[in-house]
């Protein structure tokens, strides 16, 4: 797999824990809004949170609520080497998709668009609202491969014939079929940069 290549063209990208740092967000607001300092990163080994975290469902409902409306002080960070592959690949490619599953675009389309340094029109943001909607947006758009942080959702995109790439986080552990990075680093050497 050495030579294996992805075309620009065909690669799209979830946001929350493959471009923004969210998890990281949800910390930083649980420990300066709620005074929870008892949970790391690796802590969350899930991806529903009440799962796995000794903390009150009104809690997490709270602070996920408030990262879906932006409504938070601390910044929202990108994860190491999102924004500079990102704006790499848009700058060769012309455009660059994300499909979310969040439920609508605002204010996440203007947090990607101001951490990237490509033109705003190059970038498109799609809000399905669920996890099983982004295969249908993936097929739309011919495209072939999507990285994706969230184990569940890499099998309805494998099932649509489409190939997805996890990207390794703490609450996708589990042992599984897919292609797998570690960083972008490893994503962008993936890519047939020119």
């Amino acid at each position: 797999m050495t030579n294996f290549k992805i075309d620009p063209a065909a690669i799209a990208f979830d946001i929350d824990g493959v471009v923004a740092d969210t998890m990281t967000l949800f910390l930083d607001i649980a420990r300066g809004e709620y005074n929870i300092d008892r949970i790391r990163l690796e802590d969350i080994n899930c991806y529903q949170l009440e799962e796995c975290l000794d903390l009150d469902a009104g809690i997490i409902d709270s602070i996920i609520n408030r990262i879906m409306d932006g409504d938070y002080t601390v910044p929202l960070k990108p994860i190491a080497g999102a924004p500079d592959v990102l704006s790499r690949l848009g700058r060769q490619n012309g455009s660059i998709l994300f499909v979310t599953a969040r439920p609508y675009l605002h204010p996440i389309d203007d947090w990607v668009k101001s951490v990237l340094t490509i033109d705003p029109v190059s970038i498109e943001v799609v809000a399905t609202g669920s996890f099983d909607a982004k295969v249908d947006v993936l097929v739309d758009r011919d495209i072939t491969y999507f990285v994706e942080d969230r184990l569940e959702t890499c099998f309805p995109i494998q099932a649509a014939g489409l190939v997805p790439v996890l990207f390794k986080q703490p609450w996708n552990r589990e042992h599984h079929p897919f292609m797998e990075v570690s960083n972008w680093k490893e994503l962008e050497a993936l890519i047939a940069f020119k």
